[in-house]
């Protein structure tokens, strides 16, 4: 397929890294949002009362999901690295989509699992490192604006599929909801990606950002790179062999707990105390869209601020909006609770994209984002489980809200000693795709 994407990149008048991303935005839109938490917290009261599960029987399979997805993500990073995102992207959107239609025929609980487990970790590792990991390849000056415009389109669609999801459940039911949404992610499933999306721009004989950027070989610690030679292209090891790394490790872990826990028990939480489901779902679709503003305000300042900083200014947000929910009662809160959420969620997704590609390069970029991941569906697979348990057994969210929202704070304070890895990171460079040259640097 190489020859084909050549020609179309030599065809298009426009860097053929925008064609790279709004191939990974479509994805973003359509395949991305189906097995989301925003998306399943809608049907997760039609679909208990219909069939008597309880709420962490529903959790578990979103848990599930994370688990196979922590253990599948090592091994999708190296066939990134190797083969491109294309084909990932494309087998994992139909997948999805087949699952989702698959949703809408189920009538017992090991069905539900049998079904939503795969597309939860489509949606988990494959299509998540796949999107990401191709913007990431083709920018680097550009990296955070290139992230925050896949972003927005992911939020857009996270914010639109549950208000769908919704006003299809109050006319024909859960059952034909799921049909609907499979179908549509299906029909515009990931052929385009197959067909078009390459590996990285010197495979086309292009340079990242088009060839924009600086001409200087190697930059300073703690500031981002501006060029494809200011890149320091840590292996998975020397990465590993870090600080930082398992800083952010720890960081997406306490992160997506909250964002998983959370944003899946957020529309159950208000219902229990009353609040219609359909005013209730208005909590979830704020979760969502406040993520497109904050990809924008945070790649922004990503841009001109150090990522340490960042991650720790999204982290004490979602740490906020944890809170908030856990003590609100009535929906005018729960909105705002829901906003504070989504917005520090938005920084949460941004920097777990950006910080890899930034603090270790490209050439394994896929190898050491799947890590990463891991460790966000991790706290993925925790969070909704634990907080499923903790209003079965005690009959109220707000304890596991707030020891969610407290924990994600303490971690993201620990992040400002999380400093970009310089040349000596390796053993002064040694053994560093990239390393300058004796006497550079």
């Amino acid at each position: 397929m190489r020859g084909l994407q050549a020609r179309v990149a030599r065809a298009s008048p426009l860097y053929y890294g925008w064609v790279i991303l709004g191939l990974s935005g479509v994805a973003s839109y359509s395949a991305r949002p189906l097995m989301s938490v925003a998306v399943l917290t809608v049907f997760v009261v039609p679909m208990s009362e219909q069939f008597g599960w309880t709420r962490a029987e529903v959790a578990g399979a979103v848990s599930l999901g994370g688990v196979f997805a922590a253990v599948i993500s090592p091994m999708v990073g190296p066939v990134l690295d190797r083969y491109g995102s294309g084909m990932v992207v494309g087998i994992s959107s139909g997948i999805a989509g087949l699952c989702a239609v698959a949703l809408g025929a189920v009538s017992q609980i090991w069905m539900f699992y049998l079904v939503y487990v795969p597309g939860r970790t489509m949606f988990s590792s494959p299509l998540e490192l796949g999107t990401s990991v191709a913007v990431s390849n083709w920018f680097v000056r550009r990296r955070p604006f290139a992230l925050a415009l896949n972003h927005v389109s992911q939020g857009s669609g996270l914010s639109i599929m549950p208000l769908v999801a919704q006003a299809i459940i109050g006319v024909w039911g859960w059952d034909v909801a799921w049909y609907t949404l499979g179908i549509w992610t299906v029909a515009v499933g990931g052929i385009p990606a197959m067909l078009l999306m390459a590996r990285r721009p010197e495979d086309l004989g292009l340079e990242p950002d088009g060839g924009a950027g600086s001409a200087r070989r190697g930059s300073a610690s703690g500031r981002r790179p501006q060029s494809a030679t200011e890149e320091i292209n840590f292996t998975l090891r020397q990465a590993m062999g870090t600080r930082s790394f398992w800083l952010m490790m720890v960081f997406a872990f306490a992160g997506f707990i909250v964002q998983a826990g959370v944003s899946l028990h957020q529309v159950p939480h208000f219902v229990d105390q009353g609040v219609p489901p359909s005013v209730a779902v208005w909590t979830a679709s704020t979760f969502a869209i406040s993520q497109v503003p904050a990809s924008v305000f945070f790649s922004a300042m990503a841009q001109k601020t150090q990522a340490r900083f960042v991650m720790t200014a999204s982290g004490l947000v979602v740490a906020t909006g944890a809170i908030t929910t856990a003590y609100a009662s009535e929906i005018a809160v729960g909105v705002l609770g829901a906003f504070f959420l989504g917005f520090g969620v938005g920084g949460l997704h941004i920097m777990a994209r950006l910080a890899g590609a930034d603090y270790f390069g490209r050439l394994h970029l896929g190898a050491i984002r799947a890590w990463g991941l891991a460790a966000q569906v991790g706290g993925q697979a925790l969070g909704p489980t634990a907080a499923g348990l903790a209003v079965d057994r005690y009959g109220t969210y707000q304890g596991a809200f707030l020891a969610f929202g407290v924990n994600l704070a303490v971690v993201s304070l620990l992040m400002l000693t999380a400093t970009r890895p310089g040349w000596d990171a390796a053993g002064g460079g040694a053994g560093i795709e990239g390393a300058p040259e004796a006497g550079e640097g």
